[in-house]
């Protein structure tokens, strides 16, 4: 189980790479391996304005199907478009190839309020 320290985590297994106001966003590898073979993917159109805490997409598994929550609030820029007819990519690279979105931050102290690799690592343990 890899918990990649350059980037921030929420309660919900979801990963985020800051790169000044904008912010990458895809599930953690905990979740990924979770969720088992994922099998299909809805991400929001560009231009989508999205609310910490609120869900924006959804990823279905052969197991389950989940909700993807914002870790931060703002519009999205882009979307993984290989996801649409790949998204076992989530599976095979959940902190590269497979991040979701990304977001243009409305508010970048949002990301202070995200754990780091340490503490979203000991959550997952806690889970367990």
């Amino acid at each position: 189980m890899e918990f990649p320290d350059e980037l921030k985590y929420s309660e919900e297994h979801e990963w985020l790479l800051a790169e000044e106001d904008l912010a990458i966003v895809g599930i953690t590898d905990f979740a990924q391996d979770s969720l088992g073979d994922v099998v299909f993917v809805e991400l929001p159109e560009v231009g989508t304005t999205v609310e910490t805490g609120k869900a924006f997409g959804v990823v279905e598994s052969v197991k389950a199907v989940s909700d993807i929550y914002a870790p931060v609030s703002g519009t999205v820029e882009e979307i993984n478009e290989e996801l649409v007819d790949a998204p076992e990519i989530i599976n095979t690279s959940p902190y590269e190839d497979g991040w979701l979105i990304k977001i243009r931050m409305t508010n970048k102290a949002e990301v202070d309020d995200l754990m780091d690799a340490e503490e979203y690592q000991a959550l997952v343990e806690e889970d367990n």
